[in-house]
Order: structure tokens, then C-alpha cells, then sequence
């Protein structure tokens, strides 16, 4: 099987464009794909700013900026991704939106040995295998938050993953891109949620119940247990909808009450409050 080089993403918001950023940074060329002109260019505008970012830090020469720019295509033509060797779909956490979206990658990829895996937090991966119609070559890849920082990423492999499928992704991730892959059985929350979505959504519960404020219970964590974040910013931070989502998903297959959201994470979500990424959540962004 040829090494990979072409890569594909699905969806450019901050995961997508974390992703789409790793992989271009270490020499992949990329075709990221968004709903619309608009969004295209504004996960251009994100990578690009990550980017500018890492030179003024240091981490990134002028020329590493502009090459890597340079191997980075945003489109809303999900065609693009024909010859793609390994797809990568980041798009919202839906189940019918992820399910829709395997569907019609598995029909356009022209490579038999090509890989379509989903950065999902919770949705099983053998049903995205299902609807994909390459179910061997389909897997979960959970990177984290900010993608180009964070080591981590879970490999998840369903009950048709093929052997050779989760051998490629263990390689492609520790020797290309640089990364500590763990591997994890596909239930929802996989390794790493299924620890800190019910610590978060206790947090919440707190806040709900008024035993403090969100900054006394967020300085509590950071002061008192030694976290680089208290919980209700690290919620922000995620997203107060991938929160939520990832609980429902949790509490549909588990019924463990930890994991069902709380109300007030309801409200918010339905208010629009999703954290950083809307301008407010537990905090306001500027």
C-alpha cells in the first residue's frame, strides 16, 4: 500500500482547521472541504492565522508559513476528495450529518485502499462504517483540542476495521504526523471522555445548584487540584454543544445518569451560549 500523501478533511472549524494545519504542516497536501464560500474562507483565515501565529512565536519560518499554506485547498466541492488516500471528517457532532456524510464519501473515493475516518467524540464508528460501504477502511481518529498542540489522539477501530486499516493509522499518526496515538473500543466517549464529560457536566451541575460561582468552581480546580483549566472554561473551550452532545450519547448507550446533560446546559445551547466559539458561555469572549 503506497504512503499517504493525500489527505482529506471534512468541515474547517476549529478541529477541522487543527487538523488540516497538522497534516499540511508536515508535508501532506490537503483538501479541506466546507458547506459553503464563506466558511471555506474562514477556515482558510483560521489555518493561516494558526500559522502566523507559530512564526512570530518562533516555531515557524516565513518559508515553512508560505509552503504550507501552499499545500492547503478549501472547497465546498465534496468531489475533491476522488483521490484522496485517507479522509478525515470533522464535521458537526450528528449523528444523520455523519452518517449522510460517509454515505457519500464511501461512493467518491476512487482508492480501494483509501481510509475514511471520523474525528467523532461518541458516535459509533462501526455505524459510520456501515453507511460508508467500506467498512474495513473505516475508523474513529480523535484529535484533541488544539489539534496542532495536543500529542494525543485515540484510534478507534469498530468491530469491521480491518487489522491492516488500524496498523496504517497507528503508523500514519506516531511516524507523520508526530503524534501519541492510544487505542480505544467503540463505545461512546471512547478513552478520554468518558473521564472528563462527567467531571464537566458535574461542574455544571454545581453551577446549576448554585454552590458557586462559575470563576470560584473553575479557581477551585486550577488552585486547589493543580488543572491548567477549571472545568466550566474548559467546557467554553470545547464547545457547550460538543458537551452536550457527547453526553446524550453517552447517557443513550450507557443510561448512567453522570452522563445525562444537565438543564441549564440545555438552556444554553438552545440560547445559542456555546462557549468561546459563539462569544459566550460560562464567560464572555471578546
Amino acid at each position: 500500500m503506497a504512503e499517504i500523501e493525500r489527505v482529506g478533511v471534512v468541515g474547517g472549524g476549529l478541529m477541522g482547521s487543527g487538523i488540516t494545519e497538522v497534516a499540511a504542516r508536515n508535508g501532506l497536501d490537503v483538501v479541506t472541504i466546507e458547506v459553503s464560500d464563506e466558511a471555506a474562507q474562514a477556515a482558510h483565515e483560521r489555518v493561516e492565522s494558526s500559522l502566523r501565529r507559530a512564526e512570530k512565536r518562533g516555531k515557524l519560518s516565513v518559508v515553512d508559513v508560505t509552503e504550507t499554506l501552499e499545500r492547503v485547498t478549501v472547497t465546498t466541492d465534496l468531489d475533491a476528495l476522488a483521490d484522496r488516500q485517507l479522509v478525515v471528517e470533522a464535521a458537526s457532532e450528528d449523528e444523520r450529518t455523519k452518517l449522510d456524510l460517509f454515505a457519500r464519501i464511501g461512493s467518491i473515493l476512487t482508492d480501494d485502499d483509501a481510509i475514511l475516518t471520523s474525528n467523532t467524540s461518541s458516535i459509533p464508528i462501526v455505524k459510520l462504517g456501515a453507511a460508508s460501504g467500506r467498512a474495513d477502511r473505516v475508523m474513529g481518529v480523535h484529535f484533541f483540542n488544539p489539534a496542532p498542540v495536543m500529542k494525543l489522539v485515540e484510534l478507534i477501530p469498530s468491530l469491521t476495521t480491518s487489522p491492516q486499516t488500524l496498523e496504517r493509522m497507528q503508523s500514519f499518526v506516531s511516524d507523520t504526523l508526530g503524534k501519541e496515538p492510544i487505542e480505544a473500543t467503540d463505545r461512546a466517549g471512547f478513552v478520554v471522555n468518558s473521564l472528563l464529560v462527567p467531571y464537566l457536566l458535574s461542574a455544571i451541575r454545581m453551577y446549576e445548584a448554585g454552590y458557586a460561582s462559575a470563576a470560584d468552581i473553575d479557581s477551585g480546580m486550577v488552585l486547589g487540584c493543580g488543572h491548567p483549566m477549571g472545568p466550566l472554561a474548559l467546557a467554553d473551550l470545547i464547545g457547550l454543544d460538543t458537551v452536550r452532545a457527547i453526553g446524550v450519547s453517552m447517557y443513550e448507550e450507557f443510561k448512567e445518569p453522570l452522563y445525562s446533560p444537565p438543564p441549564v446546559l440545555d438552556r444554553m445551547v438552545d440560547a445559542g451560549l456555546l462557549g468561546k466559539k459563539s462569544g459566550h458561555g460560562f464567560y464572555p469572549y471578546g
